[in-house]
């Protein structure tokens, strides 16, 4: 492949079913549309974890969050790990941030020449109260986020406009004083993540009555399950809501989608206009999806594919146009593909490394790899493990029942496979490729043990539940929030 800049388009909490070029029938994502169309979408594209912290963590580091040890929002990158970043700067490389980090802080040799307006953790922190896992406290705010979406304006949604600004002026600056190496971008833009917050504009782009009711909403469909009403428990969710607020969360929701997928649109332009995109080549993913209700569940934190599957397209030169493939792929892939994409070789360092470059699948070579995530954060008592290979789908949750789901013929993930003496035999053939990953047992209790220390670091329980619940992370110049009291309707 013939080096070029590569333009990395990071969004947070981006459902992959909420995008026109993955099928759905009303959300306006035209910009990401068109990029789809002239390159390659993924569709069976995972995060490494269903929450920011670790799986921004991962996805810098091209390695699985077990590997690493950070484990939730209260473990922020600091680069003790060194990625993809570290790599593209040793070989000379301009390697820039614009936007959301959500690592500890700028302090750090986190693998960036220079960070432009960065958004990272709290007090370089994060949020403690979701490393308790035993008894995990009810998270303060959550059902008020669902209540009170709409229409409005919110620091996120400005930011991203933010961004997407000192993005343009980043490239119009590249073609002003070029650089002799190809250089890389991470545009990492906050949206769709919550507040469910829409412009106006957009929010009315989608009329809460023409919104459908998501699947398992109401408490008698929802899946029975320990590690799901322990979930559900923890985040106030269990408790339904009613279909207007449903609805009306939905479309703000979307209507968040469509002005992300504006400020996207505004830098691809910017780059056609200054002439880069001719030698640049572009990735577009998020960190993980988003519930929006299903399971009765909003958030992430889940292994379904709501959650753990993310939008994923590559395009640019010597990529082609208007293909997808099922390959099952992570953003672990993420790190050989950045360096291919720039032109910086593999070397022993990442010998070790799990991914894969995701040119060569792009260019239609499958891999025929199994696809693994994982979870040890905020709402769960223990951990839970997915494998996804070919059509199949396994969560392993230690000490807890596993799923097992065949995407092929239940997409939604709506028929639980994994007491079907039929499916035996599938169910011990996908535990047996876990296994080959990790132990699950002593990867839930290294986690339990590192997380009960920095509780203990933090004062203990008392002391961090004082606290308050943490709310969103602020961007730059704005005071973090921490709620309080009840949350009750």
């Amino acid at each position: 492949m013939q080096p070029s800049n590569l333009l990395f388009i990071l969004s947070d909490q981006h459902n992959r079913d909420t995008l026109g070029c993955y099928g759905h029938p009303t959300i306006q994502t035209p910009n990401l549309d068109a990029l789809a169309g002239r390159g390659v979408r993924f569709d069976a594209a995972y995060t490494n974890c269903p929450i920011c912290v670790p799986a921004r963590a991962s996805l810098a580091t091209g390695r699985y969050v077990h590997e690493i040890g950070y484990w939730d929002n209260a473990f922020p990158y600091d680069g003790r790990v060194r990625g993809w970043g570290h790599r593209l700067q040793a070989a000379g490389h301009r390697v820039d941030s614009i936007g959301k980090l959500h690592y500890r802080s700028v302090e750090d040799e986190d693998g960036f020449s220079d960070r432009i307006v960065p958004l990272n953790v709290v007090d370089g922190v994060g949020d403690v109260m979701g490393a308790i896992r035993d008894d995990p406290p009810i998270r303060t705010g959550m059902r008020s986020g669902v209540i009170e979406a709409g229409p409005g304006t919110t620091t996120y949604s400005d930011y991203d406009i933010e961004i997407a600004e000192r993005s343009i002026q980043w490239l119009r600056d590249r073609v002003a004083e070029p650089d002799e190496l190809p250089w890389m971008l991470f545009c990492s833009f906050v949206c769709p993540h919550p507040p469910f917050i829409a412009p106006p504009d957009l929010f009315e782009l989608y009329p809460p009555d023409e919104i459908p009711l998501p699947i398992q909403n109401r408490p008698d469909e929802q899946p029975a399950h320990p590690a799901l009403d322990t979930l559900r428990k923890t985040m106030n969710y269990d408790r339904p809501f009613s279909d207007e607020e449903i609805r009306r969360v939905t479309a703000a929701y979307y209507g968040t989608c469509t002005h992300l997928d504006r400020q996207v649109g505004r830098v691809l332009e910017a780059l056609e206009a200054t002439g880069l995109s001719e030698s640049t080549r572009i990735i577009y993913t998020s960190d993980h999806g988003e519930s929006m209700g299903r399971r009765g569940l909003w958030g992430k934190f889940t292994l379904y594919e709501e959650s753990a599957a993310v939008p994923l397209i590559v395009a640019g030169p010597g990529v082609p146009g208007g293909q997808s493939t099922d390959d099952p792929v992570s953003l672990v892939d993420c790190h050989p593909t950045i360096l291919e994409a720039v032109g910086v070789d593999l070397d022993e360092q990442d010998a070790g490394l799990p991914g894969r470059s995701l040119w060569s699948i792009a260019d239609d070579g499958p891999l025929g790899r199994a696809a693994f995530s994982e979870y040890h954060a905020v709402g769960t008592t223990t951990g839970s493990f997915m494998i996804r290979h070919g059509s199949h789908k396994y969560i392993h949750y230690v000490s807890q029942p596993p799923q097992l789901f065949d995407l092929a013929g239940d997409p939604l993930e709506l028929t639980d496979l994994a007491g079907d003496p039929a499916s035996a035999a599938i169910l011990g053939r996908m535990e047996g490729l876990l296994r080959e990953i990790l132990d699950p047992e002593e990867v839930d209790r290294r986690a339990r043990s590192d997380q009960s220390a920095l509780v203990s670091a933090h004062g203990g329980r008392e002391a961090v539940l004082s606290r308050g619940t943490f709310i969103n992370s602020p961007v730059p110049g704005e005071e973090p929030r921490f709620a309080s009291g009840d949350d009750s309707d």
